[in-house]
């Protein structure tokens, strides 16, 4: 661990995460130029390079920034949010089981956008403000059934079990009320796709990234650090627990709704990206940017290999993060009970 200082700043920096994060984005970054030259009009990487920097032919340009660059910008940000939330949500918790798809969130995004679809036969631009307030609403009412004195860790993970077993059936009533386009839609929603995915997908999430990082990264990362080692430690450094506790909790939640709002709810990336994180960086604390990064390096990857991986059948990235992420799931489920932690 070193310190580095300018002025009256300073930032403590792990040689090794630097080094991890550094190395996700570039796997990020490659597995992006590989997936905008994939497709029916394949392109060389060096091809999509050129073309990205404005000397392409108008046909490639097109294809790359009107079809296929929008997709992959998507991407990169919705794993870019869950790994962030999941990261935050797992450090609130201290369980490593803690994230938007366990603690009911992703099905609150999933119950609005439903909604949406079966009972208003809304549009893209509906179905989207629907996840967001689903998920902002999913978080309000777990934020009030956990609340007893204060916010506890466990407590707010069997609150959120709960919620999320009673929204799933919200989410199938809704669905056999549907009638077959109707429920078409919702499937293909609730499946988690970066397919169809333009500018208007991004851009939304793209702003909301820019005013929550900030607070999650400037404003709340020290009293997230603190509150890992317990609500009496962070108290005696004079952290603010329960206010910090809750912007954090508003932060994930909006980031968890904006991502299943562009693409709908992306399985288990907000489970397995903190802890890949982690296990790379073997740096203590909640490992916020390296989570970022592998989220975004792990949506990107699944679905370079979700269109390459099936020939002429490419799934929808949910697919393949729902396949990798629950096999992870009974992994870290097997490792914890053998450590005695379950």
């Amino acid at each position: 661990m070193s310190v580095v200082r300018y002025r009256q700043w300073s930032v403590r920096a792990h040689p090794r995460s630097l080094a991890v994060g550094l190395l996700l984005v570039l796997l990020a970054l490659g597995s992006s130029v590989f997936l905008v030259g994939s497709g029916e009009y394949p392109m060389s990487p060096a091809r999509v390079l050129e073309t990205l920097t404005g000397q392409g032919h108008p046909a490639d340009v097109f294809i790359v920034q009107e079809v296929r660059l929008p997709r992959v910008v998507t991407g990169l940000l919705v794993g870019a949010a869950l790994g962030l939330s999941g990261a935050v949500f797992q450090a609130l918790v201290r369980n490593p089981l803690g994230s938007p798809d366990i603690l009911g969130f992703t099905h609150g995004a999933s119950a609005g956008a439903i909604s949406v679809i079966v009972l208003f036969g809304g549009s893209s631009a509906a179905l989207a403000g629907g996840a967001v307030v689903g998920a902002a609403l999913t978080g309000v009412l777990v934020y009030l059934l956990a609340w007893r004195g204060g916010l506890h860790g466990n407590r707010l993970v069997l609150v959120g079990v709960g919620v999320a077993a009673i929204l799933t059936g919200v989410n199938g009533y809704l669905l056999t009320r549907a009638n077959i386009n109707e429920a078409g839609r919702a499937v293909l929603w609730l499946t988690g796709s970066l397919e169809g995915s333009g500018w208007g997908n991004a851009v939304p999430l793209l702003l909301a990234l820019c005013l929550l990082l900030p607070v999650v990264l400037l404003g709340c990362a020290r009293g997230l650090r603190a509150l890992e080692m317990g609500d009496d430690a962070a108290y005696s450094l004079g952290v603010p627990v329960e206010r910090v506790r809750l912007a954090l909790l508003v932060c994930a939640v909006l980031l968890t709704a904006f991502a299943a709002a562009a693409a709908g709810p992306i399985a288990f990336v907000a489970l397995t990206a903190p802890q890949l994180a982690r296990r790379l960086t073997r740096a203590p604390g909640p490992n916020l940017v390296p989570a970022l990064c592998m989220g975004a390096a792990l949506v990107v990857c699944a679905d370079l290999l979700a269109g390459r991986a099936f020939g002429d059948q490419p799934l929808p990235v949910g697919v393949v993060t729902g396949v990798l992420g629950g096999a992870y799931l009974v992994w870290l489920l097997a490792t914890q009970r053998r450590a005695g932690r379950i």
